[in-house]
C-alpha cells in the first residue's frame, strides 16, 4: 500500500504539471512572461513556507537547513529554466511544449557524463529518438526549431541541469526546504527585472490570478511536496515513468482547454520523444527526479 499510494503522488504530480502549461500560456494573456515567472515563484514560497516551518518544528534537532550554496545554486538554475520556458510558451503551443521539456529526463545522463557518470546504450538510443522526435515536432519538419521552441528546449537543458544539482544538494538537507528557499531565489531573480522591463499593472494581476494561483500553489508548491512524499515511497525507476507521464498530460490539457490541435507528424514526434524518456529510464543506471513546471 505504500508503493501505491506513492504511485498515486507522483501520478498527481504529474498531472498537476502537464496541465500548469495550460495556466502557463492563459496567465501570459495579461502578464509578461518575466513578470508571471517571478510572481509564481514567490507565491509558491510564501505556500510551502508554513510547511517547512511546521517540518522544522517536528524534527527539531534533526531539522537540516540547506546551505547557501545549494539554495543559491538550486534557485538560480530553475529561476532561469522556468523563465525560459515561460517565454517559450509565448508562442509554443502548451502540447508541444510539454514534450520538449521532457526531454530533461533524457538530458540528464548526458550532462552527467561531465561529472564521470557513466551512461548505458538504451540512454543513448534515447537521445537519438528525441532528437528525431524534435525534428517532427519543429514547425518546418528539421531540427531548424522556432524561436520559442528553441527557449523551451534551452529550459529543457537548465531542469537537467537543476536535477544534477538536486541530486547533489538533496541528500544533505530536508528536501521541503530546499524546494521553499529555492522559489525564494528563482522568485527575487526574475521579480525585479520583470517590473523594470515589463512594469505590470496591479489589474494586469489581478486578472491573472487565476493562472497564478494554480501555479504558484498547485504547480510549484503542492506538487514539489507531492514529488518529495513520492519518491520517498517509490523505486527511482517507477517514479521516473510515473512523472514522465507529464508531457501526454500537457498535450491533452492543450487540446481540450485551449484548442491546440497537433498534425499527424506532430503527434509522431510527441510519441517518439516519450519512447526516448520512458527507454531513459529503464534499469541500468542510477536515477535523479526533479520537477520542469
Amino acid at each position: 500500500m505504500k508503493k501505491v499510494s506513492g504511485s498515486l503522488f507522483l501520478l498527481l504530480t504529474a498531472l498537476i504539471w502537464g496541465t500548469a502549461f495550460v495556466a502557463q500560456r492563459s496567465g501570459m494573456d495579461y502578464l509578461g512572461p518575466i513578470s508571471f515567472q517571478g510572481i509564481r515563484a514567490l507565491l509558491g514560497f510564501f505556500a510551502l513556507l508554513p510547511v517547512m516551518l511546521l517540518q522544522k518544528k517536528r524534527q527539531g534537532a534533526a531539522f537540516r537547513m540547506p546551505g547557501w550554496r545549494a539554495v543559491l545554486g538550486c534557485g538560480l538554475v530553475l529561476g532561469l529554466a522556468s523563465l525560459l520556458q515561460q517565454i517559450g510558451l509565448t508562442t509554443t503551443p502548451a502540447g508541444k511544449a510539454g514534450f520538449i521539456s521532457a526531454l530533461y529526463v533524457v538530458l540528464v545522463p548526458v550532462l552527467g557524463l561531465f561529472a564521470g557518470r557513466k551512461t548505458n546504450a538504451l540512454t543513448w538510443l534515447g537521445v537519438l529518438l528525441s532528437l528525431a522526435g524534435l525534428c517532427l515536432l519543429s514547425s518546418v519538419g528539421s531540427l531548424s526549431l522556432e524561436a520559442g521552441e528553441l527557449w523551451v528546449l534551452g529550459s529543457a537543458f537548465l531542469f537537467a541541469l537543476h536535477i544534477l544539482l538536486i541530486d547533489r544538494f538533496a541528500p544533505g538537507c530536508d528536501g521541503i526546504a530546499l524546494s521553499c528557499l529555492q522559489f525564494l531565489v528563482a522568485g527575487l531573480t526574475a521579480l525585479p527585472l520583470g517590473l523594470a522591463l515589463e512594469n505590470p499593472l496591479p489589474s494586469q494581476i489581478w486578472n491573472a490570478r487565476w493562472a497564478i494561483l494554480y501555479t504558484g500553489v498547485l504547480s510549484c508548491a503542492v506538487a514539489y511536496t507531492f514529488q518529495i512524499i513520492g519518491q520517498q515511497r517509490t523505486p527511482p525507476t517507477l517514479a521516473s515513468l510515473i512523472l514522465s507521464l507529464e508531457s501526454v498530460f500537457s498535450a491533452a490539457a492543450g487540446a481540450l482547454l485551449l484548442g491546440e490541435v497537433m498534425t499527424g507528424r506532430e503527434l509522431l514526434g510527441c510519441a517518439l520523444m516519450l519512447g526516448a524518456v520512458l527507454l531513459s529510464q529503464l534499469p541500468g543506471r542510477r536515477q535523479a527526479v526533479s520537477a520542469v513546471s
